[in-house]
């Protein structure tokens, strides 16, 4: 007769789940109203004038909408304690600390810029941006930002990724979940390129299909096809992610691979203003743009590779979850 596992020993994390759920819900909560808000702003300016700017608002408040959803869902989950929950709280706080240690970095390259343009942008007979008031508002943006953007979802990955936490969801949710049938770290990128596909639809309305390609940049029906064939492409890499599927990792790499040289070929040629041009901005609006060295030329190519080469180095690293074939997988 077999002996049964003894039970592990862990400490009860409960109340901890609920405190961090609530705290999960308030930001959640908070990204709902930024909705609202968004709109109220754009709604205001149009009356003193302004464009309706629907490039910029239909993509953020898509975004916020969605956050607002995902974390009330979560902080939900983690108050009932389930096992999915922990799992995509702990994504989320990974996802969100890396992108705000590499925000912090690119703060640092462009608000000196930003300051420049604020001290530009005031008329004779305007108080002056003094050198002291520029140091004090770019302290205060970067320690702001830092708390939200690293010391917060530090503290969340430190929680959710707690062997007594992990041991707490799974004692009070013993069910098999659909996030334990994936590896988290390609879960993540699964969860990333599930989310992708709407944005990419998005991009049609928002953009008006203006996409560059190696060179050339595309607009109309004929970038709007190309948005519907990536949209198309992620929605396969996302399912074959999850389900362990080696070609959607080639894929997946091939295609990153293609966006890098893409990037570099365009915009050696190619000022990214001329982008904005197609689709529509105003020449206000450009002549702002224009005032930040990152959005220039070289500068576009390297900050384009900045992001992309730790994404790649991810992919590459996680091939190790990935059996040689699918009939392997099978067997």
């Amino acid at each position: 007769m077999e002996t049964p596992f003894p039970p592990i020993q862990y400490s009860d994390r409960k109340t901890g789940l609920v405190v961090f759920g609530i705290f999960t819900i308030l930001a959640g909560a908070f990204c709902a109203l930024s909705v609202p808000l968004m709109l109220f702003g754009q709604t205001l300016a149009a009356k003193n004038g302004a464009p309706l700017d629907a490039q910029a608002i239909l993509p953020a408040t898509f975004i916020y909408g969605a956050l607002a959803v995902v974390q009330i869902w979560l902080g939900v989950g983690s108050i009932m304690a389930r096992r999915w929950a922990r799992a995509l709280l702990l994504i989320f706080s990974w996802d969100v600390l890396i992108t705000g240690v590499l925000s912090m970095f690119v703060m640092g390259f462009v608000m000196p810029q930003m300051m420049e343009a604020m001290k530009s942008a005031n008329r004779p007979g305007q108080a002056q941006v003094t050198p002291e008031m520029q140091s004090t508002i770019m302290v205060v943006m970067l320690v702001f930002m830092g708390v939200i953007m690293v010391v917060i979802p530090a503290v969340w990955v430190i929680f959710y990724q707690s062997k007594n936490v992990k041991a707490t969801c799974e004692a009070l949710d013993p069910i098999v979940r659909w996030t334990d049938r994936c590896p988290l770290q390609v879960l993540n990128v699964s969860l990333w390129l599930a989310f992708s596909v709407p944005m990419m639809l998005l991009m049609p309305l928002s953009y008006r299909g203006v996409i560059a390609m190696f060179g050339t940049i595309v607009s109309g029906p004929l970038g709007s096809a190309i948005y519907l064939l990536l949209a198309v492409i992620w929605a396969y890499c996302a399912w074959a992610f999850y389900k362990l599927d080696r070609r959607g990792w080639w894929v997946l790499i091939i295609c990153l691979a293609l966006f890098a040289i893409s990037t570099v070929v365009t915009y050696s040629r190619h000022d990214i203003s001329e982008l904005y041009v197609s689709m529509g901005y105003s020449g206000e609006r450009l002549a702002q743009l224009q005032k930040f060295s990152m959005v220039k030329g070289g500068n576009a190519i390297w900050f384009s590779l900045i992001w992309t080469a730790p994404l790649l180095g991810y992919l590459i690293y996680l091939r190790k979850f990935f059996p040689p074939t699918v009939a392997k997988q099978v067997d």
